[in-house]
Order: C-alpha cells, then sequence, then structure tokens
C-alpha cells in the first residue's frame, strides 16, 4: 500500500514512554497505535506525535522512544511537550528524519500535498507552554511560504480552552497570540494539539484546534474545578484528518478496546 493520492494526516499524542517496570504499558499502547496507522488502506501521508513524547524526558526514554518508532515506514514528525526535554530530544533525534535540521524542535516540513510546521512550546520545569514572539514570527513566515498548500500547524500545549479546569490551567499562554497569526492564513485547515488526553474540537481563528486522544490513557472529562482529577479506561486512539471533495474531515479512530486491523512494521 502506497499514501493516498488524497492527502491524509495521522494525528498522535502523549505517548510518555518511560523505562524499567512501567515502561511496558506506554510502549506497548505507541506501537499498537501505530500498527494500526498502517494498517489504513490507503496509508497517511506522515503520522505527527504532539508531544509529551516521555514521561520524565530522560536519555533512556528517548532510547525507548526510538526501539518503536525506529522501523516505521511512514513520514513521523515529533513535538515536545512538558514532560520532555529538548536538549535530551535533540540528542536522540538530531540525525534522524522525525525532527528538523540538527535535531531542531522547531520545523517546517513540505510535503507534496500538505505542509506540517511543529513548534516547540516547551517551558522547563513549567506545565504550562510558550511559543514567544520569535517563534510567532517564524511561524508567520513559513505560513506564507505555500499559501496554497493545505497546512497543519502542531503544538503540545492546546492553545485556547477545552473545558476542563485543570488542564485549561496549563495551556498555551500566548494562545491568543497564535490564534491572531493562525487567522491571517487561510491554508491551515487545522491546528493540533495534544497534553489533554482525550479528543476535543473548538475553533480557532480561521480554522479548527483540535487535541489529539493519548497512546497510553486518556483524562476523564472532568467539568468541575472542585471534582477530583484523574485518569479513565477509555480506548487508546489517534485522530485521522483527511481531505474529501469538500474539503477536510478528521475521525477518531479507537484503537485498544476495538477489534480494528493492525499492521505491522
Amino acid at each position: 500500500m502506497t499514501p493516498s493520492s488524497a492527502p491524509a494526516v495521522a494525528h498522535l499524542s502523549d505517548p510518555h514512554l518511560t523505562t524499567g517496570v512501567l515502561g511496558a504499558e506506554p510502549a506497548a499502547g505507541l506501537h499498537r497505535v501505530l500498527s494500526r496507522v498502517l494498517a489504513l488502506d490507503p496509508r497517511p501521508t506522515c503520522v505527527v506525535i504532539t508531544g509529551d513524547l516521555t514521561d520524565h524526558g530522560r536519555p533512556d526514554e528517548y532510547t525507548a522512544l526510538h526501539e518503536v518508532i525506529g522501523d516505521f515506514p511512514l513520514p513521523l514528525h515529533l513535538a515536545t511537550g512538558n514532560h520532555d526535554d529538548r536538549e535530551a530530544l535533540t540528542s536522540a533525534f538530531e540525525d534522524s528524519p522525525h525532527l528538523g535540521e540538527h535535531g531542531d524542535t522547531r520545523y517546517l516540513v513540505e510535503h507534496a500535498e500538505v505542509t506540517v510546521i511543529v513548534l516547540d512550546s516547551l517551558i522547563p520545569g513549567s506545565p504550562n507552554g510558550q511559543l514567544g514572539a520569535e517563534q510567532l514570527a517564524w511561524l508567520d513566515s513559513a505560513l506564507a511560504r505555500r499559501p496554497d498548500v493545505p497546512t497543519f500547524v502542531c503544538v503540545h500545549h492546546p492553545p485556547a480552552p477545552v473545558g476542563i479546569p485543570f488542564l485549561d490551567g496549563m495551556g498555551l499562554d500566548d494562545g491568543p497570540a497564535l490564534e491572531e497569526v493562525v487567522a491571517r492564513h487561510p491554508n491551515v485547515v487545522r491546528v493540533l494539539a495534544g497534553h489533554v488526553h482525550r479528543p476535543t474540537t473548538s475553533a480557532f481563528g480561521a480554522s479548527l484546534l483540535t487535541t489529539g486522544p493519548s497512546t497510553y490513557r486518556q483524562s476523564g472529562l472532568v467539568r468541575s474545578a472542585r471534582a477530583p482529577v484523574g485518569y479513565v479506561h477509555e480506548p487508546t486512539g489517534f485522530l485521522l484528518h483527511q481531505r474529501t471533495s469538500r474539503g477536510w474531515v478528521t475521525h477518531t479512530v479507537q484503537v485498544s478496546h476495538t477489534s480494528g486491523l493492525i499492521g505491522h512494521y
């Protein structure tokens, strides 16, 4: 099977890989989701993982991540999350195609029919995210390079509220500034984010913002600031953003708890 002539982007998030006795489940979860992506016919143009690649940002965790994705046959693009370490990630993947040139964690990938722009929202030591004026200016220029090509802007921290108070308190601090940039570029068909550990969709600028489910474990839909937060035994999965004759549609693809076809790599 080969990628479709109609482009599609698979959006994964928050694998939280680690090592030791707790490492098996997140590694198996990511491998299972990637295998489900490969079973799609036709296969997507590329895969994006929107951050929290590891649980603690340790070098051994990035080694584990490298082992899981090392033989994956489709283009795969990585973003940093608040659980990641920028230097350790760059060191582990600077010679791979999964980051930008020389391991840059802010980068642009121009596929034939889609553009993927990966942003770095990591603030070391903080659960919140920020892009900063320089990165936003860079994004503005990057979006102008191919104005007629559908573009995906990828960032770990959601730049707008998702309706879960605990998570809304640790989003992207300069989300409104990102929205202003996105609104100026109608070629942005989706803004892809993680951090939430569940799928959400909302309007954002002249586009749509989606957060992807975790490949490991899902957050509870806790809409009250007074209720305890935690994780729920809901299916892992990913989002598939696919172009149709009328535009773009987003599918939520469940992986665990289902009997979907699993590919091999």
